[in-house]
């Protein structure tokens, strides 16, 4: 298989749609409010609900289309933001997982406030070679929780299967970890 020539990804559709919040990180009892308190950032790491997936997948709907989805858990402190960026990596001849081309990402989209869980998406659209083999793709979130300029935690997850609660998923409740395309 051969590293793909620029499969020309655009961002056609943001499916950065937040789902209601799955539920706060509430205080203990007699401690400090959940603003005052440091966030517990190996928490955050170690979350179930820290996961990435693909839920779209070259549908009839949606042709030559991934749809990527990321969930991150709050750190409990409201004021804080949660981000997500989003990018594809192709499967190459030797088993590899291989990052496309420089600017095939979604760039760092705000998903809301630490306060609870949050959810969001991307989809690519790809432009596939004809006569060409299809691609084995997979995506890729990288997650960053931050107190106004200063980020205080990272992660990085790529895609993985059996995720519930995928707003947008196509079909309903699909969750993959790798999508052939082309």
């Amino acid at each position: 298989m051969r590293k793909p020539s620029r499969l020309a990804l655009a961002a056609s559709a943001v499916c950065a749609a937040l789902l209601p919040p799955a539920g706060s990180l509430a205080a203990p009892a007699g401690s400090a409010p959940a603003s005052k308190r440091a966030p517990n950032t190996r928490a955050l790491l170690r979350s179930r609900e820290l996961w990435a997936t693909i839920d779209v997948c070259d549908t009839p709907k949606q042709p030559n289309t991934i749809g990527v989805r990321g969930s991150m858990p709050g750190d409990g402190r409201a004021r804080d933001q949660m981000s997500m960026s989003f990018h594809l990596q192709y499967l190459n001849a030797v088993n590899q997982w291989v990052e496309l081309e420089a600017g095939d990402s979604s760039g760092y989209i705000s998903v809301g406030g630490g306060a609870a869980t949050r959810q969001g998406g991307w989809s690519f659209t790809l432009k596939p070679r004809e006569g060409k083999p299809a691609f084995m793709l997979r995506g890729v979130v990288d997650f960053k929780w931050s107190q106004g300029k200063t980020v205080i935690q990272t992660a990085s997850r790529p895609t993985t299967a059996n995720h519930a609660a995928t707003a947008g998923a196509e079909p309903k409740g699909f969750s993959a970890a790798a999508c052939s395309v082309g």
